[in-house]
């Protein structure tokens, strides 16, 4: 290295030239070449977005955090999620799933929907008696990959469970689609539900895959202790694990007069351990509000 001003021999560490006194300008010293620590993000943004609800991911219903996951021959994602939720499934070649009738918004050219009496005609009728549509959709992509989105008929949410070889009994209005592997059978609630008018009819599903349930309203997860009791209105039930014992009563105790008082139809009560889902709006409760409001038969 040289002086640039008397062209003298300088030492490789030299800040200025001892022969004319010139003072050597210092290189910037290099970047560091580690990465910067990114700043964490403050806990409110780490929220989900409004209109968005938080689900477990712990208990029983193994809900997936991001609302996506795959399957045996198709993947999944739940859009829009809040009180509009769209489930979009996306189908290999030759693959299929079951939904609900009824449930299909849209779906590719290629998707071949096939309609059946799932069960026979007793089947068909104890879905009928149930609160369901007699036939079971069952979509299926040909000859190539194909897109069915599905949403229920009413506002709400839709969520996606991994079951892995359990048994869910879920309230009928509460099932979208299921994977094909999944056994589906109508159970007959009691006949405390069938004179109360309520028409607990459930559906107990079985098997490993994915179970799209929907809610009317957000969906909050109840767990309970052994030996805990919680009682939950019907109107509000959306699924509990299948082992679960539960009894149908009056919502008062002293009495059916009280128990209209009160506003209350039957009411389940549960006796851990296990888990409930429950949806935080009644969808019988909100028609009552709107009846005021449509014209009558008379007027």
């Amino acid at each position: 290295m040289n002086c640039p001003k008397c062209n003298s021999q300088l030492l490789p560490d030299a800040k200025f030239c001892g022969s004319c006194g010139f003072t050597l300008q210092q290189a910037p010293p290099p970047p560091d070449a580690r990465p910067a620590t990114q700043p964490q993000a403050p806990a409110y943004q780490q929220q989900p977005p409004v209109g968005q609800q938080a689900l477990p991911t712990g208990g029983a219903f193994h809900f997936d955090a991001d609302g996506r996951g795959q399957g045996r021959g198709y993947t999944w994602e739940i859009q829009h999620q809040g009180s509009f939720a769209l489930a979009v499934v996306n189908l290999q070649a030759e693959q299929a799933i079951h939904a609900e009738a009824g449930a299909m918004v849209s779906m590719s050219g290629n998707v071949d929907l096939h309609a059946e009496m799932k069960g026979g005609v007793f089947g068909a009728l104890k879905r009928a008696v149930g609160g369901e549509s007699a036939f079971v959709s069952t979509f299926t992509a040909k000859g190539g990959p194909g897109e069915v989105t599905l949403a229920p008929g009413s506002p709400g949410g839709v969520v996606g469970v991994e079951m892995s070889n359990q048994t869910f009994m879920v309230q009928s209005s509460s099932y979208l689609a299921g994977d094909t592997s999944l056994q589906v059978e109508t159970k007959f609630g009691g006949a405390k539900s069938f004179f109360g008018g309520e028409g607990l009819f459930v559906l107990q599903v079985s098997g490993t895959g994915l179970l799209l349930i929907s809610s009317f309203g957000a969906i909050h997860t109840k767990t309970l202790r052994p030996g805990e009791q919680y009682v939950v209105d019907t109107g509000h039930l959306v699924a509990w694990e299948g082992h679960m014992q539960y009894n149908l009563r009056k919502a008062a105790k002293s009495g059916f007069f009280r128990s209209m008082m009160s506003g209350e139809g039957l009411v389940a009560e549960f006796n851990g351990p296990g888990d409930i889902l429950i949806q935080t709006r009644n969808l019988a409760a909100f028609a009552g509000l709107l009846r005021p409001y449509f014209p009558s038969q008379g007027s």
